[in-house]
């Protein structure tokens, strides 16, 4: 895929061209400080706007900012997809909170919502309080059943777990006993014809 084609997507997606010129600052931005910090893979540097950008981009239609509610994204690393959702995030009363622990990213993150006059809040780490969150989202974080613990655990109910996965996610999911209160599906990626979204109901 190419950049152009990644940005007609992101069109397709309900991104305006505002938040495309800000996306691209962003990636900037990126690339500059990833020249001295190691935040994403080298070698996913040129295919930023599909890899990165749109894989996380797609997450939008999957819940509604349009309505009240807190979003929080576990393990943001360089912003994906937390900056993303933000940057699409209109509405004053849905809240998005990226939480990641390594103090070099959390810094980037500062730096990024600084620049961009980005409206999110950026906290530490996912396990030192409760987290208020009617939507969790997850990219890279950590396994699947790691992801349910806390959704378990320090998550209010009822809430959705969107995470993004690669072609083990169904294997991943098979491993888990999930209680009678949480469904799962899978839907395909658009970025990736072997990667999957796990879409998870905890009630």
């Amino acid at each position: 895929m190419t950049d152009n084609d990644a940005k007609k997507a992101l069109i397709k997606l309900n991104f305006s061209p505002i938040d495309i010129a800000k996306l691209e600052e962003f990636r900037l931005f990126l690339l500059d400080y990833n020249s001295r910090y190691n935040l994403i893979s080298k070698g996913t540097e040129k295919s930023i706007w599909s890899r990165h950008i749109l894989d996380s981009a797609q997450l939008v239609k999957h819940f509604n900012c349009n309505i009240s509610g807190n979003l929080a994204d576990l393990g943001s690393g360089a912003g994906f997809p937390g900056i993303i959702l933000s940057i699409f995030n209109k509405n004053p009363n849905f809240h998005v909170k990226l939480y990641e622990k390594s103090s070099v990213k959390r810094k980037f993150l500062n730096l990024i919502k600084k620049k961009l006059n980005i409206k999110c809040d950026i906290s530490e780490n996912v396990y030192n309080d409760r987290i208020i969150a009617n939507i969790i989202v997850s990219r890279a974080f950590k396994k699947i059943e790691e992801i349910i613990k806390i959704s378990r655990e320090i998550v209010k109910k009822p809430h959705k777990i969107i995470i993004l996965k690669g072609k083990s996610a169904q294997a991943e999911i098979n491993t888990i006993s999930l209680a009678s209160n949480y469904s799962y599906k899978l839907v395909n990626s658009i970025t990736d014809s072997d990667s999957r979204i796990i879409l998870i109901e905890a009630r």
